[in-house]
């Protein structure tokens, strides 16, 4: 959870380094929230006829940008431009090649976007 917390305090930070660790924890309680909200608001008969529902838009809502910045942290992590999340836009592939990143490991020691935070956390 402290993970979790860490992304929601750097709301609009994008510049720095995060960890696969501070990434995919985010990812991973976030995945979470949003299947218990889904879970709430479909039990409470708050959906909409697409099946979406005002607790799950307004959470996705909330955590957009701190979960741009985390990716953008992330990619920064491993020696690449934040400008790499528009390949995201690209069906499929772009995916693929985010998931890649995400789980790459950090470049060892200091990069053009700061101290690694392996040796900070």
């Amino acid at each position: 959870m402290d993970w979790y917390l860490k992304v929601l305090k750097n709301y609009f930070v994008f510049s720095g380094r995060a960890r696969r660790k501070e990434y995919w924890w985010f990812v991973l309680i976030n995945c979470i929230i949003s299947v218990v909200l889904a879970m709430v608001q479909n039990a409470l008969g708050w959906t909409f006829e697409n099946g979406e529902g005002v607790l799950t838009i307004v959470y996705s809502l909330a955590v957009l940008i701190p979960s741009i910045a985390v990716l953008v942290r992330r990619l920064h992590d491993i020696g690449r431009t934040g400008w790499w999340v528009l390949i995201g836009l690209i069906p499929l592939i772009g995916w693929l090649v985010l998931l890649v990143f995400t789980f790459s490991d950090s470049q060892s020691g200091s990069n053009a976007y700061g101290p690694n935070p392996k040796g900070i956390a």
